[in-house]
Order: C-alpha cells, then sequence, then structure tokens
C-alpha cells in the first residue's frame, strides 16, 4: 500500500513539529522529556501529522494513546497508511481480530514485546492503560522509555492533575523522550460545575474545565503550531457549516406538558421523541441532508428513534401536499452505543456511510461517536438531546466538520426547539426550549470563537435574513465577517438574536470576568502585584486568624476558582487584540502584568542597573549576579538579541535603556577586551600609570598589565577600531621587534638542528657512537645530542623514511651498543 502524501497544511505541521522536538545541541534531553503540542481542526489529519513526525524523527519505540477503542483501532489504521511499519501492539481489551493486531493487557507481555530488544515497535493504547496500569506496570518490570508519546485528543489528560489520565505527563512513570500532545479543542468552558467525569470542580457557570496553556514549562510544553476551524474552512480543509433551528410546535407534546405530566415519564419523553422524529425526516427532506447523525443521551431512546424513523417516513409521505417537502420513499436507520461490539459498530458505520440503499440514513449514538472517529459520509448532525458534558458536546459538533479533499460539503449542525405551551418564536430570552440551541453555540465557540461571539452583535434584517429563507454558512462566515449562521423555521429579529447569543451563550464567560476580577483583586492586595502562577487556584475556607488587616478573605463563592489559568487565558485574549478596553483598564488598576517576558526583562534591567552602578560599567562576565539575579546571562541574552536581525531582534527601545546605562555594553568583539579596556582607562583617568607587566594592576579580577601586555604583541590581529582605542585612548602601542619573545621554532626545525650537529659530530670523530650525556656546540647554540641519538634510536620503527637515510648516511647504530 502506497503511504498518503502530506497535504500542504499538514506538512507545516510536521516541520513544527520536527523544529519543536528536535534534540538539543550535545544531546542532552531536559529530565521531562521534550514536549509540544498541535492544535488542528477537526478532521484536518492529525493521525497523518503525528505518523509523518514519529517517521522523520526516526522515533524506533513509539507509544500512541488515544481515549477510546473504536479511536484505537481508526488510528492503527491510519498509522498503517501513513507509512508506519514493524511490530504493532494494542493494549487493550479487545481481541487481535478486532484490534487488526496482537492486543494484550498483561504488564508482563508488553514488557517482553516491547523490550530493549525491540528497537522499533508501535503500542496503542487507550488512556485507561496508564495510572497503575498495564503500560506503568510494564516500566517498572523494566520495560526502557519511550522515544516519542503520541497523546491524541490531548485535552482529555488535561484539567485535575490527580485523576489517573494526567500521569501521561509524569516523565518518571511513563518515561518518554519525546511527547506530542494532538487536539482540535484545547480550550472547553464547562455549562455548569461538573467536569467531564462529572465531579464537582467548583460553583458557577463558565468553569474552564479543559485548557491546554501554551506554556513551554507546563506539562503540555509550548505550541508548535495552529490551525484554527476558521482557518482550515477558509483552505478548504474543513467543511464550511451552518446551525439549523428547527422549530417544533407538537400538539401532542404540548397537551402532555399541559397535563402537568412528569417531564421523565413514558408519556412526555414518547410524546417529545415523535415529534423530534418528525422535526429530523422534515428537516432533511428540507434541507436535503442525506447521512445524519442522532446524539441522543439514553440507549433506549436510540433505539426506539431509529426503529420509528422508516414509519414516520412513510406517514409524513404519504400526507404531504402541495408546498410540502418531497419525503423520501426509503429510509435507512439504526444505532450505536458502548455496549455494541467494535466489529459491529464498524459494520454499522460502514453501511451508514454507503447510506444504506436508501433515500435517507440516520445514525444514532449514545456516547459513542467522540473524540477521532471518522465520519466524513456525514453532512448533518441532529441533536435529539443536548445533555451530557460539554468536552463530549464539542466532540460531536466535530463530526459533521469533517470532509474529503475535494468534496465541497456543507456541514449542517441540526437543532430541534421543541416549543411548549403558549411559546413563540420570540421568547428566546427566557423559554427553556432553546437552551439546547445556547449549549450547542457554546460548544461551536470552542471551535470559531470569532464567528459565534459575533452574532452577539446585532445586523441588519437583510443580512441577517438572507433571500434563502434566512440561511447564511460559516465558512464562507468566516471571511464575511459577521455574517450569520444560524437557520430558523421562522424569521427572527436580529437585535433579539443578538440578545440571545449575549445573555444565553456569552453570559457564562461574563459571569466568570466577574468572578476573575474579583479573585485578582484580592490577590493583589495580598502578594502586591498580579504575578499569578498558573497553578493557583483560591483556597477553600477562610482567612486564617491573625493575618494582616489589609489582606482580605477569600469570599466562599470563589472557593478553588483557578485564577492562575484564568490570567493565562485573558493575556492570550489581549494578545491577540480581543480584549476590550474597559476590562484591560479594569486590569490595569489592579496593576496587571499583560506578560511574563515583560517582568523578566523588567527584573533584569533593574539588575543590571544595580550592578553597573556597583562596578562601574554593564559588562558583567557570565557567572556575574547581583542580590542573587544572573546579571551576566541576563545581559548576555540581550546581547545576542541586539545582534539578531529579524525575529527575536531587540527592541529599540530597551536597546536605548541599556546604552543609558553603559554605552560601551554591546560592542562588536569580545566583552572580556571591552571590560580590561574599560577597567585600564577607569586606572588611567584616576591618576594611574600604564601597567606594562603582569601582575603591576589587578582590578575586578581582571589583570590589566597582562592584558595591556598582550594587545601589544598581538596587535596584528586586533581590529581598526581596537588598535584606535588603544592607542588614542590608552597610549597604548604595537611592541617592537625587540621586545617580542623570539619565535617558537616547529618540530622540523628541531630535527633539522640535531641532524646538523650529528653531521658536525661525525664529521670530527669519524662515527657516531655519541655518549648519552655529550652536548654538541652548533653555533651560539648547545645542543644535547647524545640524547637526540637515543630518543631517535628508540623510535626507529616511527620515523620517516627520509629522516632514517640521513642518519644511516652518518653510520648510525640502531641497536644501543652493547
Amino acid at each position: 500500500m502506497a503511504r498518503k502524501e502530506l497535504r500542504p497544511h499538514q506538512r507545516e505541521a510536521v516541520d513544527a513539529v520536527l523544529r519543536a522536538l528536535e534534540l538539543p545541541a550535545g544531546g542532552r534531553v531536559p529530565g521531562s522529556g521534550l514536549r509540544t503540542q498541535v492544535i488542528m481542526a477537526t478532521g484536518s489529519g492529525k493521525s497523518l501529522v503525528a505518523v509523518r513526525s514519529a517517521e522523520e524523527l526516526r522515533a524506533g519505540r513509539v507509544l500512541v494513546l488515544v481515549p477510546s477503542l473504536d479511536l484505537l483501532v481508526q488510528t492503527a489504521a491510519a498509522w498503517r497508511e501513513g507509512g508506519r511499519t514493524g511490530p504493532a501492539l494494542a493494549v487493550c481489551s479487545l481481541r487481535p481480530a478486532d484490534a487488526g493486531m496482537a492486543a494484550t493487557t498483561d504488564p508482563a507481555e508488553l514488557a517482553r514485546r516491547a523490550g530493549p530488544s525491540a528497537t522499533r515497535v508501535t503500542v496503542y493504547a487507550t488512556y485507561a492503560s496508564l495510572g497503575l496500569g498495564t503500560i506503568e506496570q510494564a516500566h517498572l518490570a523494566g520495560m526502557p522509555g519511550w522515544d516519542l508519546i503520541v497523546v491524541d485528543e490531548a485535552h482529555r489528560t488535561s484539567g485535575r492533575t490527580g485523576k489517573p489520565w494526567a500521569v501521561v505527563h509524569d516523565n518518571t512513570r511513563i518515561p518518554s523522550v519525546r511527547r506530542l500532545y494532538m487536539t482540535a479543542t484545547p480550550r472547553v468552558w464547562q455549562d455548569g460545575a461538573e467536569d467531564e467525569e462529572g465531579e464537582e470542580i467548583g460553583p458557577g457557570r463558565g468553569e474552564l474545565v479543559a485548557s491546554m496553556e501554551d506554556d513551554p514549562d507546563g506539562p503540555f510544553g509550548a505550541r508548535c503550531h495552529t490551525l484554527t476551524l476558521a482557518e482550515a474552512i477558509d483552505r478548504g480543509i474543513c467543511a464550511p457549516y451552518r446551525v439549523v433551528c428547527v422549530d417544533v410546535s407538537d400538539p401532542g407534546f404540548q397537551a402532555a406538558v399541559l397535563l402537568g405530566a412528569d417531564a421523565r415519564s413514558d408519556a412526555v419523553r414518547g410524546s417529545r421523541l415523535a415529534a423530534l422524529q418528525a422535526a429530523l425526516v422534515k428537516a432533511a427532506a428540507d434541507q436535503g441532508f442525506r447521512r445524519t447523525l442522532v446524539f441522543h443521551h439514553l440507549t433506549r431512546e436510540a433505539e426506539a428513534f431509529a426503529a420509528g424513523l422508516p414509519a414516520v417516513a412513510r406517514r409524513l409521505r404519504a400526507a404531504g401536499g402541495a408546498g410540502e417537502p418531497v419525503y423520501p420513499r426509503t429510509v435507512w436507520a439504526d444505532w450505536l452505543c458502548g455496549q455494541h461490539t467494535a466489529v459491529h459498530r464498524r459494520r454499522v458505520l460502514a453501511r451508514f456511510a454507503a447510506g444504506g440503499e436508501a433515500d435517507k440514513a440516520f445514525l444514532g449514538s449514545v456516547r459513542v461517536l467522540g473524540e477521532g472517529v471518522d465520519t466524513k459520509e456525514c453532512d448533518s448532525v441532529f441533536w435529539a438531546d443536548v445533555r451530557g458534558s460539554m468536552p463530549d458536546l464539542v466532540q460531536a459538533v466535530g463530526r459533521a466538520l469533517r470532509i474529503r479533499p475535494g468534496e465541497g460539503k456543507v456541514a449542517s449542525l441540526v437543532v430541534p426547539v421543541l416549543l411548549g405551551p403558549g411559546e413563540t418564536a420570540e421568547s428566546m430570552l427566557t423559554s427553556r426550549a432553546y437552551g439546547d440551541l445556547a449549549r450547542l453555540l457554546e460548544a461551536l465557540r470552542a471551535h470559531d470563537t470569532r464567528l459565534v461571539e459575533s452574532l452577539a452583535q446585532p445586523q441588519a434584517p437583510s443580512r441577517a435574513r438572507p433571500e434563502s429563507g434566512g440561511e447564511a454558512v460559516a465558512g464562507a462566515g468566516t471571511r464575511a465577517g459577521a455574517r450569520a449562521l444560524l437557520s430558523f423555521s421562522s424569521p427572527r429579529d436580529p437585535a433579539l438574536l443578538a440578545a440571545f447569543v449575549r445573555l444565553r451563550v456569552l453570559h457564562p464567560e461574563h459571569e466568570n470576568w466577574r468572578r476573575g476580577v474579583e479573585a485578582a483583586r484580592i490577590y493583589a492586595a495580598r502578594a502586591g502585584d498580579l504575578r499569578v502562577p498558573f497553578a493557583f487556584k483560591v483556597p477553600a475556607g477562610r482567612a486564617r486568624a491573625g493575618a494582616e488587616p489589609a489582606a482580605e478573605a477569600w469570599p466562599p463563592g470563589l472557593a478553588r476558582f483557578p485564577l492562575g489559568q484564568w490570567i493565562a487565558d485573558v493575556r492570550r485574549t489581549h494578545r491577540r487584540g480581543a480584549l476590550d478596553g474597559e476590562r484591560v483598564a479594569q486590569l490595569d488598576e489592579l496593576g496587571m502584568v499583560w506578560s511574563h517576558f515583560d517582568v523578566a526583562y523588567e527584573e533584569g534591567l533593574a539588575a543590571a542597573r544595580g550592578w553597573a552602578a556597583e562596578h562601574g560599567h554593564l559588562l558583567p562576565p557570565a557567572e556575574a549576579t547581583w542580590r542573587g539575579a544572573p546579571v551576566g546571562v541576563w545581559v548576555k541574552n540581550q546581547r545576542a538579541a541586539a545582534r539578531r536581525e529579524g525575529p527575536g531582534a531587540l527592541p529599540e527601545e530597551r536597546r536605548e535603556a541599556l546604552e543609558a546605562i553603559d554605552a560601551s555594553w554591546c560592542p562588536a568583539w569580545e566583552i572580556s577586551w571591552q571590560r580590561a579596556f574599560h577597567l585600564t582607562r577607569v586606572h588611567l583617568d584616576a591618576g594611574g600609570r600604564l601597567p606594562l607587566a603582569p601582575g603591576e594592576v589587578v582590578v575586578q579580577g581582571e589583570d590589566l598589565g597582562r592584558w595591556v601586555r598582550s594587545q601589544r604583541l598581538a596587535w596584528e590581529q586586533l581590529t581598526w577600531a581596537q588598535r584606535w582605542l588603544l592607542e588614542h585612548t590608552l597610549g597604548v602601542t604595537a611592541a617592537s621587534a625587540a621586545e617580542r619573545p623570539r619565535p617558537r621554532r616547529t618540530q622540523a626545525e628541531k630535527w633539522a638542528e640535531h641532524l646538523a650537529a650529528a653531521r658536525q659530530f661525525h664529521t670530527r670523530e669519524q662515527h657516531l657512537r655519541v655518549p648519552r650525556t655529550h652536548v654538541e656546540r652548533v653555533g651560539d647554540r648547545e645542543v644535547r645530542l647524545g640524547v637526540w641519538i637515543a630518543n631517535q634510536r628508540s623510535r626507529a620503527s616511527a620515523l620517516a623514511p627520509d629522516r632514517r637515510a640521513a642518519l644511516d648516511a652518518l653510520g648510525m647504530r640502531w641497536s644501543a651498543p652493547a
């Protein structure tokens, strides 16, 4: 099978990964390993990016982690298609036939198959195999670390560090040289007080429960590549989309409600299900849907919904009249849940992709078609029940956005609005029926923030309701700015729609903003600044007794509020230019630190001023410190930035601030030279004599006499500017020929001198039997000829042929005399 070729956006991502995970100079890897994040829109080919990154990094031992068994099987197939060869092993409960490879849950077998002898192996596992599971136990049994760990749908490993899946970040328990974290949704806003595992995380709405911080020192590392959904749609990688809101005024459902039946009763649920079936078939006929995923919360409702759809379609077709949409002749419907086997799920998905040989195909899902599962054939998603956790809802949105290259489909996200008795389209701000739409828009916002937030700006009616029934496509929508992405069964007032989005979709963040500002105000009062560590959360309980009066007690409503995460998110919004001026002013009043890099620079500049005031210059050695601050390294880094051009260059205002301390802080030559020059000039200005010999004057650890002498002797190696400074500022000139030391002779010159002495001895004595202590005088030099002859004799085997021949001509005896 020919391996898949990378598309341009995938090549960009792979190149970014290679740069981020390149081994540092010297090959020394940090104790936590190398880490980076790739954020790519759903359906843009993260699996292919991952496998090609592994291949081009030459990673032999690779661990691929996914959240579900379905995704494990799909990922393994994608890696094989992407060109990954060699032994493969699944760490899961699937049978080998279902997994498509050898499978095990035995730590000993894993340690044996992926042991030290396995230089190339790919292990696919679910997160359930972590935290004291098969993988960690295999490492405890002696299995070596990995060359690369790929963490797919990595947002599932964020949040509380105590949950089992978070062990993937711990390099002491799951060791690896490199980690690559991949997801389409790095940030998820939770509507409620529970995280994706149903555990309480704090009061109030708008809680950030899944956040991958762009932090080189954080557990996920820095982001090396980001492909937003808006960009992916513009480049034709993901499907443009629209949200279709279907009003449902069903008499049976409204009657059940009027009778006061329990909303969870079979009567109300049955009436609701019937109304939703009719609404879905009508929407599919009216909007032209061919393959629709239907998301449910309860298994029995998914089964009943799928079983009844064909009959509903036949009834609507039979009752259809003039002006009604053309209802389908044939309908295929089925459902899936977590209890179905992997083989059954693949079989049903294949039939859904083929359309089931029917006009319309509908596939129900109960928490099974989540992260990463390939549903490119789907052109629409229908929410029969918008319940469950926000991360699950966000992933459900992504199922419709997948697209085959060149397909050109438009994805539809369909939300039914079951209007209660007396409710109309104008009840958007108060009706519970619109709660599902609000939650869907919150989930969509995790994929495409700008477009959803643009709905909060009132549009002109002509733009909010185009001629084609009030529909608009988001994708062209990203390019068109604030064009509406919502389609309704009946027209909506643009001002009402904007108010709905502000109050019911964006409201969680407004409340979260107020809580964040309050927590920041109290933190600033306690700490004196807003340099909040990323991991800081408001402590639970009241302030301890005896605290100083200025330190306020933390209000109970802020307990466990993630202030560090909140500050980091606000900084990112500010960097994008998306934080409005009023909010910026609020935080500025509290002493907001907008950039850690700016803080570090100001602290370094203060240390540089202090060091320069103490030493008289800003030319510190690399090891210099000032009150614990590494001022030498800091100045060295600023100097490197000052000599750089383009990205990373030192801004002009920072250069000017450093020049105000010492104009010569960044010379064109070595800093040690400039420092010695400066100290010598200060010494002369103070009335001292120019030191010419080593040891005469030592200042701040610099031997000025030795330095002056070395400059005079190496005059020709200095630049023109350095010679000018020495001559016109210090009065230093080049050393005369008599002052210069005799040039060192080469080994060849020394050998020739000793050979001449040997010839002189042979001419006088007529032999070359030289006593070892003999010294021969040649001209004005004394040559220890006896020692040299003995040395040549001991090195006879290593002598060059011409040298040996020259000694043979003098009667050299190569063996020592008896």
